[in-house]
């Protein structure tokens, strides 16, 4: 069963009846404008007479700035990607009387506080955002954000080391070979026997990216090394996996309230267009509107729905997932839920898939946020 918000998540800003709210996006990472394009979505959503509303960019080069509350400026436009560039001021975090303060600086002058921060909503993907290092950052200023921890950023961002803990929770995962950079510099030709080994067809990853940024689909040994290039643009250490005949079915976990189980979306399944898209690539995902059609809930039997519900939130546990993530599965054709991988900060884009199922499931976009967000102030910084 989903579950509404059944409370305004100001209540838990004591005193102030309008949290504030930085939402952080762009980055260093290769999925910089992805970032932005979310961001645009969510600063369109907002509701800015529940939130305070702080945007702030990082540019490719690691600044941090301010920026415009315009989500047209962060949309995908036809003719270029969004870039967050970096201004003449630079923005900080800082602690000031048991709460966290946003600082903004300019060189030879003293920096100057925008006031207090109640909650950190971060819209990062990819290394340097999703992969636990903000994650650490923001623990250390002791301030709330939104989404899993340091430990369950990093695993979800490496796609070796998360289907390392999905096995050793039970979960089925595909066959797959590791390439790590020292392994490819000492005997490249090892490393591609290894992984021929699989059969054909196999999908070539960069093992810390998303977006299916740097993937190839592989048919024959002969396009292995190009591919595995290909994925090392993004990530020294690259995943090999064998393709797996079955529908791609994916379902959106949120974590429940208080000790509360995680919730579990209707599961959607994700049918890729024949025509110029082998599977679901970065083009699919966020360019071509009409390339993927998610049908949910998808046409499944019921236990097989229940089922994949049921791994989905075991799967946000194995982690030690909080806040959200979306997780994907193939549905074979005997009967088998094999997991694919786990998505720690899905898309929030307009054709993304985590919105779109909660909105399938009863949870509209702007309760989303606000369950979010609500989730996030509840929720305290540090071990737990």
């Amino acid at each position: 069963m989903t579950s509404q918000p059944s409370s305004d998540p100001r209540s838990s800003a004591a005193g102030n009846p309008r949290p504030r709210v930085a939402v952080l996006f762009g980055g260093r990472s290769s999925e910089h404008s992805v970032s932005c394009v979310t961001a645009a979505g969510v600063l369109g959503a907002m509701d800015k007479d529940k939130y305070d509303v702080v945007p702030v960019g990082i540019a490719r080069d690691g600044r941090w700035t301010l920026v415009a509350d315009d989500p047209a400026q962060w949309s995908l436009a036809s003719d270029k990607l969004p870039e967050v560039a970096a201004g003449p001021e630079s923005v900080m975090l800082a602690g000031r009387g048991g709460g966290t303060e946003l600082l903004v600086a300019v060189d030879g002058q003293v920096p100057r506080s925008l006031g207090r921060i109640d909650v950190v909503l971060p819209l990062l993907h990819g290394p340097f955002g999703e992969d636990g290092t903000l994650q650490g950052l923001l623990e250390l200023a002791d301030v709330p954000y939104v989404g899993p921890g340091v430990l369950a950023s990093a695993v979800g961002m490496d796609k070796h080391y998360m289907k390392v803990v999905f096995e050793a929770a039970g979960l089925k995962v595909g066959p797959y070979r590791v390439i790590t950079d020292r392994q490819w510099r000492q005997d490249p030709e090892a490393a591609l026997e290894r992984a021929a080994d699989l059969g054909f067809p196999v999908f070539v990853k960069p093992a810390r990216a998303g977006s299916s940024m740097g993937i190839t689909r592989v048919a024959e040994r002969s396009g292995l090394r190009a591919a595995v290039e290909t994925a090392r643009d993004h990530d020294p250490k690259v995943v090999v996996e064998a393709g797996i005949p079955g529908r791609e079915i994916e379902v959106a976990v949120l974590q429940g309230r208080g000790h509360e189980d995680p919730r579990t979306s209707l599961p959607g399944e994700i049918a890729v267009q024949p025509g110029e898209h082998d599977f679901y690539d970065f083009e699919a995902k966020y360019v071509d509107g009409t390339a993927a059609a998610l049908s949910c809930p998808a046409d499944l039997p019921e236990d097989v729905t229940e089922r994949v519900r049921a791994l989905a939130a075991a799967a946000f546990d194995a982690v030690g997932g909080e806040g959200l993530s979306r997780v994907d599965f193939f549905y074979t054709p005997d009967g088998e839920l094999v997991i694919n991988e786990i998505n720690t900060m899905p898309g929030f884009t307009p054709i993304s898939m985590y919105p779109q199922m909660w909105a399938k499931s009863g949870m509209p976009y702007t309760e989303l946020i606000d369950e979010l967000i609500y989730l996030a102030l509840n929720r305290k910084t540090g071990l737990r």
